[in-house]
């Protein structure tokens, strides 16, 4: 207890990064519950004929099972963490979804302009495709609860008391509350780091989808008056130090090198997966690393987003309506009504002249103004619908 509450952090230096498959950090933790055993009984430090890190604390044990079983248990608490985390980060974009939900704006494809939709969908895509994640995450996640406990140096067993495996893993289950599972081919698993690969790779798309969302976010609100300017970032610092009045969008590019450095960390965590050799693989202790900075950089990421960005974004909603009304694009909505030669005529004209389909449709009394407000109206552009509405010139 006192190990996990922090009393002895000072107690252990070694690197998490190390040769011997983690032969370093086993035995740092085996002396210092040794040593602190002994202190408890009212011996000296040392005096291991008592209590012993290798005959008495490293019994039935070794390294290629306690360690990797320590990974998989502190991975798991993490993917816990990680998940609350992001589930925090969903929500901000899902109260923006709602806030904007009747704010119309230009949808694109391949950065050209597309077909009209609201800026809530944008943020409730970015919400949803973030939700998707956590089943892939959850899924990952439950590979870590098999574990190698008992295997002791190669997966025979050899030096560990018969029954020992079951009942530690019984064990770790009862003080952990995860549902832990001794793997059933322990030779195999001992030399396995599947399971590390798999929720690194997890990670790894959740970091893909983060840089997509920021790099959404950089593009909407760039500007001000030469960008898109459809949103406002809240400013954290100038921009910079030769231009004044530049306000950049740090905290979407914090996220960007966040995940740009978990896709790296996956990398690695894939190189080192596959360079096992024989019976074990020297290379857990990097890919324990990366799997836990992994975490904890996204978990960082996650509530700076939240907080600094995300939940302060405002809307240029004459912006976005502007875009739509000079769009060519919002023909496309106007098609089944008009018709397609009126459709193509005023998209012609509109990119010959510069002007707004918006405004050619009503100069050449083609619809309504209140009929070409009810087909733009945001319910009509965002879902299937069936106007009943005729133009006075067909096409």
């Amino acid at each position: 207890d006192e190990v996990i509450e922090g009393k002895h952090d000072r107690e252990f230096p070694v690197d998490m990064i190390q040769g011997g498959a983690g032969t370093s950090t086993n035995m740092n933790a085996n002396e210092v519950i040794a040593n602190r055993a002994l202190e408890i009984m009212g011996h000296p430090r040392g005096a291991y004929e008592y209590c012993s890190p290798n005959d008495h604390v490293n019994l039935s044990q070794s390294t290629n099972d306690a360690y990797p079983t320590a990974i998989r248990i502190g991975l798991y608490y993490t993917h816990l963490e990680l998940l609350k985390h992001l589930k925090e980060l969903i929500a901000s974009f899902r109260k923006k979804e709602e806030e904007f939900a009747s704010i119309i704006k230009m949808g694109r494809t391949q950065m050209q302009d597309a077909v009209p939709m609201t800026l809530g969908q944008t943020f409730g895509g970015f919400a949803s495709i973030l939700n998707d994640e956590i089943a892939n995450l959850e899924f990952a996640a439950k590979e870590l609860l098999t574990v190698n406990m008992g295997a002791t140096a190669i997966g025979t067993g050899i030096c560990s008391v018969p029954g020992y495996a079951e009942k530690c893993v019984d064990a770790l289950s009862r003080v952990t509350g995860f549902e832990f599972k001794l793997s059933p081919d322990l030779v195999a698993a001992t030399s396995d780091t599947s399971a590390m690969i798999g929720y690194s790779s997890a990670m790894k798309r959740v970091a893909a989808k983060m840089n997509i969302i920021c790099n959404d976010l950089r593009l909407l609100s760039s500007g001000p008056r030469c960008g898109f300017n459809e949103i406002n970032l809240p400013p954290m610092q100038p921009g910079s130090s030769i231009m004044p009045g530049k306000v950049n969008p740090v905290i979407p590019e914090v996220m960007n090198q966040i995940a740009y450095k978990v896709i790296g960390n996956d990398l690695c965590v894939t190189m080192s997966g596959e360079a096992a050799q024989l019976e074990l693989n020297a290379m857990e202790p990097v890919m324990a690393q990366c799997c836990f900075e992994s975490a904890e950089l996204l978990m960082n990421g996650f509530d700076t987003l939240r907080l600094r960005c995300i939940d302060g974004i405002t809307a240029n909603e004459e912006v976005c309506k502007k875009y739509v009304h000079n769009s060519i694009g919002i023909v496309t909505a106007l098609n089944p009504i008009i018709g397609y030669k009126n459709s193509t005529n005023i998209a012609k004209e509109a990119m010959q002249t510069g002007r707004g389909v918006y405004e050619l449709i009503l100069e050449h009394d083609i619809l309504s103004k209140e009929e070409l407000d009810t087909i733009l109206a945001p319910e009509n552009m965002i879902r299937p619908v069936q106007l009943n509405i005729k133009p006075k010139k067909k096409g």
